[in-house]
């Protein structure tokens, strides 16, 4: 945390790094911030198991890319396959759709899919001590948003139950989307084109066009929250960065420069020369997830 050295306060004035209410602003990535990021993003599992829900309608992604490398199982082939590919697989899996039938295929999806190695839904697999962080920082009058690289339609149906964040303070990726009467009754569709990657620099731009404040507080735990911690924390005054560093193998997973999801490089270089807090998993957490004792 960046500080400098407090000037008493003088009756009946505010001190210089006091912020009211509303200035409150605190925003958080989702990835592995919030909630497990591997050993695959939460909404890559969901994608792929679409796309395997949608083959038998679908006979030619048998033999077509990247849809072979997901029903086949070849990660590496799916990696190959770039964002060009991942571009692909989102088109048919997030669009040629409404909004509310997207939001409930989203949700029925996470009340049946279970993480791999813990055998838990994805949403009991939040970390406990951010959790304790969201619900101190909105008993002083913050509040709290989500800046995530992830699918902000994929996320908003359920971040109010388990963060206590409602959707309308949940920043995210955004495919394009147009207004249509179906049946006599006005929906969104969904279109099969990227509309705004809430990533990198990207974090920063959409949090100033959607909250129009900058934040005081922000944390993140990859290489892809760079630049929210830099637009947080490097414009002056008293302001806070954290870094959750995984670093827990046996309770969760440990991994930072080499991740293939995560990767945590450049941000905890900066970590160190901006004063930012580092959250060492292992040795700073009691308690990783609210199950575990």
């Amino acid at each position: 945390m960046t500080q400098t050295k407090r000037p008493p306060a003088k009756p009946g004035r505010f001190r210089p790094d006091f912020f009211a209410p509303a200035e409150r602003i605190a925003v958080f990535d989702n990835d592995g911030t919030l909630w497990v990021e591997q050993p695959m993003y939460v909404q890559l599992a969901f994608i792929l198991d679409r796309v395997k829900a949608l083959a038998p309608q679908n006979p030619g992604w048998k033999t077509k890319q990247p849809f072979k490398a997901v029903l086949d199982g070849d990660l590496r082939a799916l990696a190959a396959s770039g964002e060009q590919g991942l571009m692909q697989l989102i088109a048919v899996t997030h669009a040629g759709m409404t909004s509310d039938e997207f939001a409930k295929i989203a949700s029925d999806w996470l009340a049946t899919a279970r993480h791999p190695r813990f055998k838990r839904p994805y949403t009991e697999l939040v970390y406990q001590p951010m959790l304790e962080v969201l619900t101190y920082l909105r008993g002083n009058g913050f509040k709290t948003y989500i800046a995530s690289g992830g699918g902000v339609e994929f996320m908003r149906p359920w971040t109010e139950r388990v963060y206590g964040i409602p959707p309308e303070q949940v920043l995210g990726s955004s495919i394009k989307t147009k207004f249509e009467m179906r049946d006599g009754r006005p929906t969104i569709f969904r279109l099969p084109q990227i509309n705004f990657i809430d990533d990198k620099a990207g974090k920063s731009v959409g949090i100033n066009q959607q909250i129009g404040r900058r934040p005081i507080a922000a944390f993140g735990n990859s290489d892809g929250d760079l630049a929210m911690l830099q637009w947080t924390t490097m414009s002056g005054g008293v302001r806070f960065g954290l870094i959750v560093h995984h670093t827990d193998a046996e309770r969760e997973f440990a991994y930072d420069r080499k991740a293939h999801f995560g990767k945590l490089d450049k941000a905890l270089d900066a970590a160190t020369a901006n004063k930012w807090t580092v959250a060492d998993m292992k040795r700073d957490w009691k308690r990783v997830f609210p199950f575990q004792d």
